[in-house]
């Protein structure tokens, strides 16, 4: 009788552990490996938005730190490429 109530008390827990990986956990995992792909597949003249807002256009990219060039007015901005939200053109 007491494998019964400990089971009955165990069981609820690893439901909600199963619910919250399937709805939590495991999306975040896909869209983060979507992210750091966009990200590592950069290249110049690969239109971009910053997580601030800002549309550039990539000039120069290195290992950490890409180059965007802003306006017409070729204003340069150097961002990590951690600030980069997502690419415009595919």
């Amino acid at each position: 009788m007491n494998i019964v109530a400990i089971i009955s008390n165990v069981v609820p827990f690893v439901v909600v552990f199963v619910i919250f990986y399937f709805l939590l956990i495991l999306p975040e995992k896909k869209r983060k490996k979507r992210y750091n792909t966009m990200v590592s597949e950069l290249k110049v003249k690969d239109e971009i938005m910053t997580r601030g807002g800002v549309i550039g256009t990539i000039v120069k990219i290195d290992d950490e730190n890409v180059v965007i060039e802003t306006s017409s007015a070729k204003t340069k901005i150097k961002l990590s490429k951690n600030g980069i939200s997502y690419k415009t053109n595919k």
